[in-house]
Order: structure tokens, then sequence, then C-alpha cells
């Protein structure tokens, strides 16, 4: 599950991010993340699923 996960946050990372850990803090710094760049989101992302 955690590589569809990841697979999904290289495509777009906030449906990473909200499958790991649902609507919080995350959600909505990736979001913030994703629009001031799309690597900084993809890192951010792939970082949330790994930690867990």
């Amino acid at each position: 599950m955690d590589l569809l996960r990841i697979i999904l946050s290289i495509i777009l990372p906030p449906v990473g991010v909200f499958l790991q850990v649902g609507i919080g803090f995350h959600f909505w710094l990736n979001i913030l993340l994703t629009i001031l760049g799309y690597i900084p989101g993809v890192i951010h992302a792939v970082y949330i699923i790994a930690k867990k």
C-alpha cells in the first residue's frame, strides 16, 4: 500500500498525503508546498509516507 501512496505522491502529492494522514496540517502544508513548487510538494509527501 505504501508503494501505491508513493506513486500517487509523485503524480499528485496532496493525494498521497491525504491517504496517509487525512485532512490536517500536513495535508494543507503539502498543498501549499505543491502550489509554490511541484518538487517541494513531492519531497514532503514522500517524507510523510516514509515516516509512518
